[in-house]
């Protein structure tokens, strides 16, 4: 017998309130339409995009068609090369300082292999290097004392690099599988050993993906430094747009994307060698046995 106010057997039970939920979306809703208000764009010429994206894209496109081996199209051509060229390297030699600066940072930023009161310090320091941007490195700190030019980009991205790496880097070490770990503690191996042979071989790979993907990084950051005049492609860049010289424009934004492409194709397979092995593209085509 059913008493009063009992459910009876299989009612579906009564669907939760939303009208909390109602009310956050309404206020999420109402502040985004408060923020587009504050910005203050002009939004009537939104459609103008349509119209004057055409016509820039046109008077960059005039210095592609040209023959790039007739002069003066073959000096921008190589100019662009050149100096994207020094991009590059202004890009590695960052990468490799923060790669090795940051590595031994990256263990003392890691809960699992350093005090406390160490990770927290550090932490707070790469915190630090990654709220300033590159840019901000070079203007303040590196132009100063190395001058204009490629060095002083060069040292920018590799100061701006010690921090995301060893950020990341911390993290890959604290997801360690710690059945390792705890059988070379078990054997009695000091703490340097436990890092060399538990910690470092499971980490190792991850941590040069790493240190490949902010080499991709700072290709395109490398490319602003020059605007500055930290060396790159960038230099050359503000002087054309200054100038209004579109031909060349499109010449040296087709050398930056081209070869920003083709950089990213090349780290992205290396990356993936690094990590899934050598064996893992073949492994993966290989079909399991069917059992009889």
């Amino acid at each position: 017998m059913r008493t009063p106010g009992s459910r009876a057997r299989g009612a579906r039970p009564t669907p939760p309130s939303k009208l909390r939920s109602t009310l956050w979306l309404i206020i999420s809703g109402a502040i985004v339409i408060w923020a587009v208000w504050q910005v203050g764009a002009r939004w009537e010429r939104v459609g103008q995009i349509f119209t004057e994206a055409p016509r820039y894209v046109g008077l960059m496109g005039q210095g592609l068609v040209e023959n790039p081996f007739a002069m003066p199209w073959s000096e921008y051509w190589s100019k662009s090369l050149t100096l994207m060229i020094e991009s590059l390297q202004m890009a590695w030699i960052g990468t490799l300082i923060g790669a090795v600066l940051s590595f031994p940072v990256s263990f003392l930023a890691a809960s699992n292999t350093a005090p406390r009161p160490v990770v927290l310090v550090t932490r707070q320091v790469l915190n630090i290097i990654r709220a300033v941007p590159e840019i901000v490195l070079a203007l303040v700190f590196m132009i100063p004392v190395f001058g204009f030019g490629p060095l002083a980009g060069a040292m920018a991205l590799g100061v701006g690099s010690i921090g995301t790496l060893g950020k990341l880097s911390s993290e890959a070490i604290e997801g360690i599988d710690t059945g390792p770990v705890e059988a070379l503690q078990a054997t009695g191996a000091s703490k340097v050993r436990i890092l060399r042979w538990a910690v470092l071989p499971q980490v190792l790979p991850e941590i040069v993906a790493f240190w490949l993907y902010r080499f991709e990084i700072n290709i395109r950051a490398g490319a602003i430094l020059g605007i500055v005049g930290a060396g790159g492609i960038g230099s050359i860049l503000k002087q054309l747009f200054d100038g209004r010289e579109w031909e060349r424009i499109g010449i040296t934004l087709v050398v930056i994307i081209v070869v920003t492409v083709i950089v990213d194709q090349i780290s992205a397979k290396v990356r993936e060698r690094i990590i899934s092995g050598p064996g893992a593209a073949s492994k993966a085509t290989i079909p399991e046995p069917v059992a009889d």
